[in-house]
């Protein structure tokens, strides 16, 4: 009896052996880890497969154009505007004569004259400049012989203005031909309606020595006669009393 009770029991460990582990329960984060891990998501959708534009049809070239292309030679390259040269837009500065100069010495290519000193310069220069004027002078003559006399404009006939006549009364008469005259004008304002009295004092030449203090006499306007006398005494209009 016991033989067969030790069998059995040899039989039932082996048995136990033999058979899977059971399953452990699985830990609280291993099972929060597999809730975080987010669903597959669905293949995403292939593009649709977009169908070819129309060719565009090609536009008609100006005729300016064609020309231009007609003109060119095969196999030449395409003419490039020019960067440096001014557009119609570009208001195109002019150069000095010194600035012309300048710029021409240093765009010359030709070979360098041979060292002179200060004085050949000098002499340089003045047989260049006589040289120019000699050629302004005959230029000059060449004009004037092609010219006939008499022509252009005709001189204006001179017509002197009416000379002014002014009345006036005598101040002083000590001078020797020469009377001080204080001229007044009495005139009304063309705005305010006002009466508006003036004087004037002008030297006046009196040949005669006719006039005397006091005196209501006339001048009139004539040519400088002095530094100071621009009128001259026309007639004694009243003797002071």
């Amino acid at each position: 009896m016991a033989e067969e009770e030790n069998n059995e029991s040899t039989e039932e460990t082996a048995a136990e052996a033999e058979a899977p582990a059971a399953e452990e329960p699985a830990a609280p984060e291993e099972e929060a880890a597999e809730e975080a891990e987010p669903a597959e998501e669905p293949a995403a959708e292939k593009p649709a497969v977009e169908e070819p534009a129309p060719a565009e049809e090609p536009e008609e070239a100006a005729p300016e154009e064609e020309a231009a292309e007609e003109a060119a030679p095969e196999g030449a390259p395409a003419a490039e505007p020019d960067a440096a040269a001014p557009t119609s837009d570009e208001p195109v500065e002019e150069l000095t004569p010194k600035q012309r100069r300048r710029l021409e010495r240093s765009t010359f290519d030709g070979e360098p004259g041979p060292p002179r000193s200060p004085e050949e310069r000098a002499a340089e220069r003045a047989a260049r400049r006589a040289a120019n004027a000699a050629s302004r002078a005959r230029r000059r003559a060449h004009d004037r012989q092609g010219r006939e006399p008499g022509e252009g404009t005709s001189p204006r006939e001179r017509q002197p203005g009416a000379k002014k006549i002014r009345q006036g009364t005598v101040l002083s008469s000590k001078a020797d031909k020469t009377i001080t005259v204080k001229i007044e004008v009495v005139r009304r304002h063309p705005v305010y309606e006002k009466v508006v009295r003036r004087s004037a004092t002008v030297h006046a030449h009196d040949e005669g020595n006719e006039a005397s203090e006091g005196d209501v006499v006339r001048v009139i306007e004539s040519r400088p006669l002095s530094r100071t006398k621009r009128w001259r005494l026309v007639e004694v209009m009243e003797k002071a009393r």
